[in-house]
């Protein structure tokens, strides 16, 4: 112990003699330094998760604010949304109501369980003045016509419906025909065997009991030739979506 409390001893004297700070001071200062820093990062890191804890729920409240907001925007964006279509359908149909005299708008409010049918419900019944036979179209084109009418509600069947028969006509030349039900489409039959189809033609409505001329049914997507001389077959695709069905006209008859 002696001698090594000399060679310290002999080692700070040296330094001071030369002016310098002896390795002894500087390890010394070092460790203090590093001990220092290490004491204020373990304080802060303890001041500061003190501080998270307390501020954990304040940030749980707002983060349920934002969510509830969220939620409030995806709703009223849903609701806006519905509005905008329901009124471009609203105008797309004015034409519709315009030119058929005592027309009645209505809604489809139901589909067929299984697709036994190709029909649907629409919102209005005989209080509206809806009747059975009474022709159903949109903007785009023919429907279907009324099959059942109860007193708030009727029954529309389409005209893909194995049911449905319209008096049709190629627009082009003037060609007359009847227009089935075909499940997906509708099959335009007991054309003249000498009327020119042509995939593209434009087949619209007879005048009849339920519509007047000139409502577009579809148009011809394929030709069938008859095993007789006398007609000829034609599959017409609709022009309306039927599977999407919204807003509707009903004619009266």
């Amino acid at each position: 112990m002696i001698i090594v409390a000399a060679l310290v001893a002999l080692v700070q004297v040296s330094a001071a003699r030369n002016g310098s700070p002896s390795p002894i001071t500087v390890a010394g200062m070092t460790a203090a330094a590093l001990f220092e820093e290490l004491a204020s990062g373990a304080i802060g890191g303890v001041r500061n998760g003190g501080q998270s804890l307390i501020a954990i729920p304040q940030l749980e409240r707002e983060n349920a604010r934002l969510r509830a907001e969220d939620v409030a925007v995806a709703q009223e964006n849903a609701r806006l949304h519905e509005e905008v279509t329901a009124y471009s359908q609203q105008v797309a149909l004015a034409p519709r109501m315009a030119e058929y005299r005592n027309s009645i708008a209505a809604r489809v409010i139901g589909f067929p369980p299984e697709n036994e049918s190709r029909a649907v419900t629409i919102d209005r019944g005989t209080r509206n003045g809806v009747s059975r036979d009474d022709g159903v179209l949109t903007a785009k084109g023919v429907v279907g016509r009324v099959i059942e009418a109860g007193p708030f509600t009727s029954k529309v069947a389409l005209i893909t419906d194995f049911t449905s028969n319209i008096p049709a006509v190629v627009q082009r030349g003037r060609y007359w025909g009847i227009a089935k039900g075909n499940d997906a489409s509708v099959r335009l039959e007991y054309v003249s065997q000498d009327a020119p189809l042509k995939i593209g033609d434009r087949v619209v409505t007879g005048e009849a009991r339920s519509f007047h001329s000139g409502a577009l049914i579809g148009t011809i997507i394929r030709i069938e030739r008859g095993d007789t001389n006398l007609y000829q077959t034609a599959i017409v695709k609709p022009a309306v979506d039927l599977s999407s069905l919204d807003r509707l006209v009903v004619v009266p008859k």
